[in-house]
């Protein structure tokens, strides 16, 4: 039995690696020292746009700069020495948002640790999410002052992968949440209101995108922010002008938070059904809220041996320590008999039943996955699984879309991105079928434009 499982674990990785031999990477310098200068035009392509409108059909895109310069039809002239792809059959959307993820925090795919915050393993987790047609993320805290570095070198066109919005470190409590081995270097934990005031102040002087705090006690394991903490890091936030988003489990702190002035709910609300008090509370406050399925999800679904698991596109971003992990003997039992399991799926039908009745309010929904934050939570893949996750929920394809495209955008006040329209960034998600009739179409990746790069093509195909 015991060659015979390695045996498969074997199969597994080379069918892993034939999908990963799919993917040819353009060649390009580590950095992207200008805008790209060759001018761009794809023809006869479905568009969904990110506004939440209907796609266009026969749409042609002129790509110059890095920016998107025309949208029309047919009467788009190609100037002399531009590419042209016929993307007849196609489908093209903006690039993926993910307004909470996490870098650094994992090893070699397969361990969480301190160790893993740096520029090798950062860069490269950018350049998965790039891949993977994720364009943008928000890392929402746990992060060293290398993320401000690595930003500003994006920013100045020396380096490529995912663009990175960023919390800084973010704010907890002692001995509170989260419970992740972050260095001292990675989190503010402040005892005292003044304390909380000083961390708000030296994360606004670094030009975070949003502050994080985490207001959970994780079924009572450890000790909760309290309100009179947070109220403190809302108000000197927003005396800063920076957004505070929090990582939240229950109702009765989300309501008590949006009552205090959060800007983001940046989980769902998991331990119960939210009320129709809470529903009408957060449009006047214009709350955004952003549920991170994958969270719970992730936590006992690669027990069950999903389909997913078999396909190159999800192989090749798991990586082979992950998969050998997921494949060893005993470990599908050990989750499944984990008495957190149940508490997990309960959780996660909890949440998607939450979404939906706030989505059909009319609250602001983003989306994020907390991929990077553990393992299982893989950067690229998660953002994909998400979407179906989301339309499991009860969405639509075009509103899980619109949600991680345009309006994660709004949330991120990045107009310079989400949608497809002209003087916007050529970010861009060219697809082989339409992810409007199967949402796991947007899998099915044959080309991804960040800033009018051409950065795959002819990926693995999800089977």
């Amino acid at each position: 039995m015991v060659l015979r499982s390695i045996f498969l674990l074997i199969t597994v990785l080379i069918g892993s690696f034939s999908g990963l031999a799919q993917i040819v990477t353009t060649p390009q310098a580590p950095g992207r020292q200008t805008p790209a200068q060759q001018v761009v035009v794809l023809r006869n392509a479905r568009v969904i746009d990110g506004t939440g409108a209907a796609p266009k059909e026969h749409v042609s895109l002129l790509l110059r700069n890095g920016k998107i310069e025309q949208i029309g039809g047919a009467e788009i002239m190609a100037p002399a020495g531009a590419q042209v792809r016929d993307l007849t059959g196609k489908t093209v959307l903006p690039g993926l948002i993910s307004a909470h993820s996490h870098l650094g925090l994992i090893v070699d795919d397969a361990e969480s640790s301190a160790s893993g915050y740096t520029r090798e393993n950062v860069t490269a987790q950018l350049k998965q999410y790039e891949r993977y047609g994720v364009t943008a993320i928000l890392s929402l805290g746990l992060n060293r002052d290398l993320v401000f570095v690595l930003r500003d070198e994006q920013q100045a066109g020396r380096l490529g992968g995912a663009s990175i919005f960023t919390a800084g470190r973010g704010i907890g409590v002692p001995e509170g949440a989260p419970p992740l081995p972050a260095a001292t270097d990675q989190i503010f934990r402040p005892a005292s209101v003044k304390e909380a005031r000083s961390d708000v102040d030296e994360m606004a002087a670094q030009r975070v995108d949003l502050i994080k705090i985490w207001v959970d006690k994780l079924h009572g394991k450890v000790p909760e922010m309290s309100p009179e903490i947070y109220k403190a890091v809302i108000d000197e936030a927003h005396k800063r002008h920076v957004r505070v988003a929090a990582h939240v489990y229950s109702l009765e702190d989300a309501k008590q938070l949006v009552a205090d002035g959060v800007d983001v709910l940046a989980h769902s609300v998991r331990d119960q059904v939210v009320d129709d008090a809470f529903v009408r509370s957060m449009k006047p406050h214009n709350v955004w809220y952003v549920p991170t399925f994958t969270v719970d999800e992730s936590a006992y679904i690669y027990a069950e041996n999903p389909a997913f698991m078999k396909t190159p596109f999800f192989q090749q971003a798991a990586g082979p320590k992950l998969l050998a992990k997921f494949a060893a003997p005993g470990y599908s039992e050990k989750i499944k008999q984990d008495p957190q399991t149940v508490q997990h799926q309960k959780d996660f039908e909890i949440g998607q039943h939450n979404l939906k009745k706030l989505f059909d309010a009319g609250v602001s929904v983003g989306f994020g996955t907390d991929s990077g934050a553990l393992p299982g939570r893989i950067p690229g893949f998660a953002e994909h699984h998400e979407l179906a996750l989301m339309v499991q929920a009860g969405l639509t394809p075009l509103q899980a879309i619109t949600a991680a495209t345009g309006e994660n955008a709004k949330l991120l006040h990045a107009s310079d991105r989400g949608t497809i329209a002209v003087g916007k960034r050529a970010d861009l998600l060219v697809l082989d079928a339409d992810p409007l009739v199967d949402i796991g179409n947007t899998q099915r990746i044959f080309a991804v434009y960040h800033d009018g790069h051409n950065i795959i093509d002819l990926p693995a195909r999800a089977k």
